[in-house]
C-alpha cells in the first residue's frame, strides 16, 4: 500500500501547485517532481508519470486558460530539462545524504531557469544579442515586467522547498527495517506451508 502513497502525493502537490495565480510566478513543484521521481520511482514510472502529468496540465492550461498554442517549439527545451532532472535523480539515488538531495533539487531548478531564460534571450527581439542582453534576460528582464531576479528567487526557493517536502514524504513512507523483516518472515512462512502441504 505504501508504494502507492508517494506517487499520489507527488501528483497531488504538483497539480495543486499548477492552479493559476495560486503561487508566485515561477514558484513551481515541477523541478522537484522530476528530480524526486528519478530518485524514488521505479522503472518506467520515473519517466512517464512526471512527463505525462506535466504535458497534461500544460495542454489544459495553454488551451483553456492562457489561450496560447499548446505545441510551441520552445516547450521541447522544457521537457528535455525535465528528462535531465529525472536522470539526475536516478544517478544520485535515494541513499544520498539529505543535503545532497536538497542541493540537487535547487541546482536542477537553477539549471531550468538559466536555460529557459537563455532561450528567451535568443528568441525575444526585446533583448540585445550581447552578453549584456543575456545578463538582462537572466537578472533584469524587459521593461514593463517584474524583475527577472524575482523569478530566479522563486525558482530556487520552490526547488528547495518542494524537494525537501518530497524527500521528507518519501522517507516517512519508507518501510522500516522491522517491517521489511516481518514481510520477509511472512513470505518464508507461506512458502514453508506450501511445501509441507497436506500430509
Amino acid at each position: 500500500m505504501k508504494r502507492f502513497i508517494l506517487p499520489v502525493l507527488f501528483v497531488a502537490v504538483f497539480a495543486v501547485s499548477r492552479i493559476p495565480r495560486l503561487l508566485p510566478p515561477d514558484f513551481s513543484a515541477i523541478y522537484a517532481l522530476a528530480f524526486c521521481a528519478g530518485i524514488y520511482f521505479r522503472g518506467a514510472m520515473a519517466w512517464w508519470l512526471p512527463l505525462a502529468i506535466m504535458a497534461g496540465t500544460d495542454l489544459g492550461l495553454n488551451v483553456f486558460y492562457w489561450h496560447v498554442n499548446p505545441l510551441r517549439p520552445e516547450l521541447l527545451l522544457n521537457y528535455a530539462i525535465y528528462a535531465a532532472l529525472i536522470g539526475a535523480g536516478k544517478w544520485m539515488g535515494k541513499g544520498a545524504a539529505l543535503w545532497k538531495l536538497l542541493m540537487g533539487g535547487i541546482v536542477g531548478a537553477a539549471l531550468f531557469y538559466v536555460l529557459t531564460n537563455t532561450l528567451s534571450w535568443l528568441t525575444d527581439p526585446g533583448y540585445a544579442k550581447t552578453i549584456g542582453g543575456w545578463i538582462q534576460a537572466l537578472f533584469i528582464g524587459l521593461p514593463g515586467y517584474p524583475p527577472a531576479l524575482d523569478f530566479f528567487r522563486n525558482t530556487l526557493l520552490s526547488g528547495g522547498l518542494f524537494t525537501a517536502l518530497f524527500v521528507g514524504a518519501a522517507r516517512a513512507t519508507e518501510e522500516s527495517p522491522a517491517e521489511k523483516t516481518a514481510g520477509a518472515v511472512e513470505t518464508d512462512d507461506e512458502g514453508t506451508a506450501e511445501e509441507a502441504g497436506p500430509g
